[in-house]
């Protein structure tokens, strides 16, 4: 293994994610059907990056996505703004039925033998319209950026956030900046824009601009079809008793 160069000039950020901001709402240890009231959280596959690299080591980090103007839009400004990241966004108008939208995720804690429940409502979501030229590159890596960061599941969220992140990647390479990518293959978001071969050959052609490639056996066998033992996700518990 080559040993990474990273940047040791003066950069204005230590970090850079590219991905989607996500809003969870969360009722605790109480299912949904018998919530009353919700917790809000802002994440994002990412964005987290970022966040706990600001948050818990004090670096200088900052996140590229799409941002709607509306109300959860502006709450997840605040709270990307407390977690000292820098943001960068394409701005989108809702329409005040539709969209676009930031996505929601639905998430219990689970209590005892009762699993976590999580679902999504990832409709008509503001990044997965984000596509090549949308986002100023050039600007952005102009003050310097040591390492730059991508993943899977921005991947998968349309046709064209593939090619963003490509995009992203050959403008840090170009300065110099240490490409990564967290392959973290989702098939029900693969799905609807292809399945598991379009997931492969985008997954591919993303790993050849890298310098790091995060990833379990499941993500290297299913997101690059790299051979080895039968991956799977189903649990081993019978069902019936949980």
């Amino acid at each position: 293994m080559s040993e990474l160069k990273i940047r040791k000039d003066a950069c204005e950020l230590d970090f850079l994610s590219l991905g989607a901001l996500v809003h969870r709402l969360d009722p605790g240890f109480i299912p949904f059907r018998k919530a009353r009231s919700l917790n809000i959280h802002v994440s994002g596959g990412e964005y987290n990056v970022a966040a706990n690299l600001s948050d818990c080591f004090g670096l200088q980090t900052g996140i590229v996505s799409a941002m709607v103007n509306y109300g959860i839009g502006e709450l997840v400004q605040n709270r990307v703004r407390e977690m000292g990241v820098k943001p960068f966004f394409k701005f989108y108008e809702h329409d005040g039925v539709r969209g676009p939208n930031i996505a929601a995720v639905y998430s219990d804690l689970g209590h005892g033998v009762r699993p976590p429940v999580v679902f999504y409502n990832r409709s008509n979501e503001a990044a997965g319209l984000l596509k090549p030229s949308d986002i100023d590159w050039k600007k952005i890596f102009s003050k310097g950026v040591k390492w730059f960061h991508s993943g899977g599941i921005f991947a998968a969220l349309s046709r064209t956030t593939s090619e963003v992140i490509i995009e992203g990647m050959q403008a840090a390479k170009s300065k110099g900046t240490i490409n990564s990518f967290d392959l973290n293959y989702r098939a029900k978001l693969w799905a609807p824009i292809g399945g598991l071969k379009k997931a492969q050959r985008t997954l591919r052609q993303i790993v050849s601009n890298l310098d790091v490639l995060i990833g379990n056996e499941e993500d290297l066998q299913l997101g690059l079809g790299i051979p080895g033992p039968k991956a799977t996700s189903k649990s081993k518990f019978d069902k019936k008793f949980f």
